[in-house]
């Protein structure tokens, strides 16, 4: 695989990119298709198990729709701060020195850039799945969320066992 300028990506770098990219590629591929084939806005919640659910849902905050805000200035500065997040985990994961550091990041950015794409055409990211359990007749829903919330949280979850029984020397930079 050739970088920018034509030089060769390291053989440690690869499997980043990989993952950011098919985390990207599934992300926006089960978005599309549940918006435009499946049509999950007119036909309102699935159920698709007795604890899951398919159901359209925009979120205009950040993760787990903390910081609701439709401004535009606000949504702006969500995309700054997001851009500037991707570059710098871009950053940590052509240093990363393990294998699971690197897909980690991968998977964080291809994540990170999948609900920016979905900011930027919609003006909110689109979420999908809920899960849901009914304890005592009460229904308890945790929150609406998508591929890519998934590939991010996976990603930080590595990161945390990578930096804690990981190798010493593949710390972040």
């Amino acid at each position: 695989m050739e970088g920018v300028g034509g030089e060769r990506v390291s053989s440690t770098l690869r499997p980043g990119i990989i993952a950011a990219i098919a985390t990207l590629v599934l992300d926006q591929a089960s978005k599309l298709w549940l918006l435009h084939v499946f049509d999950i806005g007119h036909r309102g919640t699935v159920s698709v198990t007795p604890f899951f659910d398919l159901v359209l849902a925009w979120n205009i905050g950040i993760s787990f729709g903390w910081f609701q805000n439709d401004n535009p200035i606000a949504q702006l500065a969500l995309m700054a701060v997001k851009a500037l997040a991707v570059i710098a985990l871009a950053i940590w994961m052509a240093r990363s020195r393990t294998l699971l550091a690197t897909l980690a990041l991968g998977l964080i950015i291809g994540g990170a850039i999948g609900n920016g794409i979905d900011r930027l055409a919609y003006g909110a990211v689109v979420d999908f799945a809920l899960f849901h359990v009914e304890i005592g007749g009460k229904t308890y829903n945790w929150y609406v969320f998508n591929l890519a919330d998934v590939a991010i949280v996976a990603g930080v979850t590595a990161l945390l066992y990578d930096s804690f029984v990981g190798v010493p020397a593949a710390k972040a930079p």
